[in-house]
């Protein structure tokens, strides 16, 4: 994994270069809007993110190498069959995380960062939540380790479905094809990141819409008009700091409202509409 990191920098700059280029399309070439506040907060989120998510990317290949130990065989590196076996592995592994990352509040309290960014633009690829393994995502993806792919293998591939995910966050690419069918596209991650009722918790894919579509939780663009994006209980802040920790503040707060141990277990772990209705039949 210390190759990768001396391409980081590269990274970052073409990323960077990526969202100067939209914001000047959106502004000059569409006139259409495009809030600096926002994409600011965006960054200062990435940037305040940096030690947690260094400790959490620790404690994901801490695990994952400690349970490869209890693989009863080890798949080989150097095979593009496994390689191609481990990419679906972790694809499906990363949609059923992601999944869940709507359907339980525990991981929502992590990822609602993510979606915390009222306008769809590239930087707000950068709203990613701080705590993901300190919370157990882990989990989803020790089963790959467990039945003998290398945990560098699923970590790299997993690095890259996240680095693709990235390019998804704009509005300035349409639909793309045949490739619609097949890949997650920026029409597909739109979708995801509606706050409209119909298109809720749906397109969680990575690099690919396959499982969505197996899995019946594929929803397509409409046509002819644009989404309305961010939270369904907006969040209007650009504090780096709101942004990153509002849902995690808000679900302690649940938790501790809520009288017995049963009721608690259940706020954390109840889908976040349910969590949220618990608590609050407690505080009427």
């Amino acid at each position: 994994m210390s190759g990768a990191n001396e391409y980081r920098p590269f990274i970052l700059a073409l990323a960077l270069a990526l969202a100067l280029a939209e914001l000047i399309w959106r502004r000059w070439g569409l006139g259409r809007g495009y809030d600096l506040g926002s994409a600011a907060a965006s960054l200062g989120v990435m940037v305040l993110g940096i030690v947690p998510k260094q400790i959490g990317a620790l404690v994901l290949g801490t695990v994952l190498f400690a349970l490869s130990w209890l693989a009863p065989w080890r798949m080989p590196m150097d095979d593009w069959r496994i390689w191609v076996a481990c990419f679906l592995g972790v694809e499906l592994a990363y949609y059923w995380f992601h999944r869940c990352s709507h359907m339980i509040r525990w991981f929502w309290a992590n990822h609602a960062v993510h979606h915390s960014a009222n306008e769809f633009v590239l930087p707000s690829a950068y709203r990613l939540g701080w705590f993901g393994p300190l919370m157990g995502s882990w989990l989803f993806f020790a089963p790959l380790v467990l039945i003998g792919f290398p945990p560098a293998m699923v970590m790299g591939l997993l690095g890259i479905n996240l680095l693709y995910q990235y390019l998804l966050h704009t509005e300035l690419v349409g639909r793309l094809g045949p490739l619609e069918w097949v890949l997650n596209t920026p029409s597909h991650h739109r979708v995801h990141h509606s706050r409209e009722e119909a298109y809720l918790d749906c397109n969680f894919g990575g690099v690919v819409i396959v499982f969505d579509r197996l899995f019946g939780t594929y929803r397509a663009e409409p046509e002819g008009r644009r989404l309305d994006y961010g939270l369904v209980h907006r969040l209007e802040s650009n504090n780096p700091l709101r942004i990153g920790l509002h849902e995690l503040g808000a679900l302690w707060h649940d938790v501790l409202v809520v009288p017995g141990w049963r009721q608690k277990v259940a706020v954390l772990f109840a889908s976040p509409a349910d969590s949220e209705r618990l608590a609050e039949s407690s505080r009427a």
